[in-house]
């Protein structure tokens, strides 16, 4: 099939208006995911072990069930008891809880990894827990973790197709909309890869700087 530059120009608002919603879902997944990785790794680290079991399982347990059956679940299965979610809101919400189990991890590494001395340390300077978490130990865990966190970033906007499987109008919804309306998918699905391959090889830039700036962490 020849291809039709006219046909791309036509399509292209379209797409672009795919890419926006691509890229603020990816946004807000990713603010969601680190919030929720967040909690997670406190609350398994809690000295009540029904608390720290708990949120252990529901880590893994989200680890170990497909993003887009979670997602079906969010959007499908929840209003069956009253949970009515907006597509685009289901799928932030599928995205953050996902990959907030693997920040988790990254979290838990980053936690592990601050000297014992510096939880001594706090502790002799009669810091309440709140003030060892907020001034001594987060402070020195994040930044190191950053680096492993934007892989995740990248992670999640590579699987935010996933999000077209309940209704949402990212780009690669707009992409089969556009091949299905004119019956030509050469065009429309070219130009998602090239703005997939595009926008994570920028990614790709700023996580480069990230690793060099903050140095290499493993989640």
């Amino acid at each position: 099939m020849d291809w039709d530059w006219d046909f791309v120009r036509q399509i292209m608002p379209t797409l672009i208006d795919g890419v926006k919603i691509t890229i603020l879902a990816t946004i807000l997944g990713s603010a969601l995911a680190a919030v929720v990785g967040l909690a997670i790794a406190l609350l398994r680290r809690s000295p009540n072990r029904a608390v720290s079991r708990t949120f252990g399982f529901l880590a893994e347990f989200i680890r170990g069930t497909p993003l887009l059956v979670q997602l079906y679940f969010i959007f499908y299965v929840l209003p069956d008891i009253g949970i009515l979610l907006p597509p685009l809101v289901a799928g932030v919400i599928g995205l953050g809880l996902h990959y907030g189990t693997y920040t988790a991890e990254v979290y838990r590494a980053g936690i592990d990894n601050v000297p014992r001395g510096q939880w001594e340390a706090a502790k002799a300077c009669n810091l309440t827990a709140r003030q060892t978490w907020t001034h001594i130990i987060l402070p020195q865990a994040i930044p190191p973790m950053i680096p492993a966190l934007a892989n995740y970033f990248i992670a999640m906007f590579k699987e935010t197709p996933l999000l077209s499987a309940i209704t949402v109008l990212e780009l690669m919804n707009q992409a089969k909309s556009v091949a299905n309306t004119y019956y030509r998918y050469v065009e429309p699905m070219t130009l998602v890869g090239a703005f997939f391959l595009v926008i994570s090889l920028c990614s790709v830039v700023v996580l480069r700087w990230l690793e060099r700036r903050y140095g290499k962490v493993e989640g």
